[in-house]
Parts: C-alpha cells; structure tokens; sequence
C-alpha cells in the first residue's frame, strides 16, 4: 500500500461571501478529500489552510492552474504546496527568524 501524499492549499484576500464554497467545490469536483481545514477572518482578511489528499492526483499543477484562475476571477491568492514542501520551507523560515 502506498503512503498518502497530501498538499498544502492556502487562500488570502479580502473577506467576501462564498470563498469556502467556491475553493472547496474546485476540489471535490476533483474527487480530492479534504483531512483539515481551517479558516479565519482578521479584520477584512479572509485566510484559509486547508491539508488535502492528493495520493490519486496524477499532476499537481494542474489543480494548481485551476485555483489560481479561481483566485484571480475572486480577488484572492490561492496557492497548493506538496506538504514536504511547505515543511522545509516553514523550517527555513523558522531558523531564519531565530538567527
């Protein structure tokens, strides 16, 4: 059996009614699960992580394109990150900060 590969997906812009609804319907048209999700609003900001599983996802970017044409037609950044890759970075960003 094969280890699950899941992705990062993140989403930041302006608070606006139907975000959640629009990102996540992008994803289960793609038969993709969603493990976490959470989302919160700081001030007029909309952020949203979300871990998904992306093990039967044969090409990565192209849910990556989708998103980003989600993003652009709302008015936000939507970005999909193999989560060994978003890690690495957070670890680099964390020694970096502490030095």
């Amino acid at each position: 059996m094969s280890e699950r590969r899941k992705a990062i997906v993140s989403v930041i812009g302006k608070d606006q009614v139907g975000i959640i609804a629009k990102v996540t319907t992008v994803i289960a048209d793609r038969n993709i699960n969603i493990l976490d999700i959470s989302q919160t609003i700081l001030q007029d900001f909309f952020t949203m992580m979300m871990v998904i599983d992306v093990t039967d996802l044969p090409n990565l970017e192209t849910l990556q394109q989708e998103l980003n044409e989600l993003g652009q037609s709302i008015g936000v950044v939507i970005t999909v990150q193999l989560e060994e890759i978003f890690q690495a970075m957070h670890r680099v960003w964390v020694v970096s900060k502490n030095l």
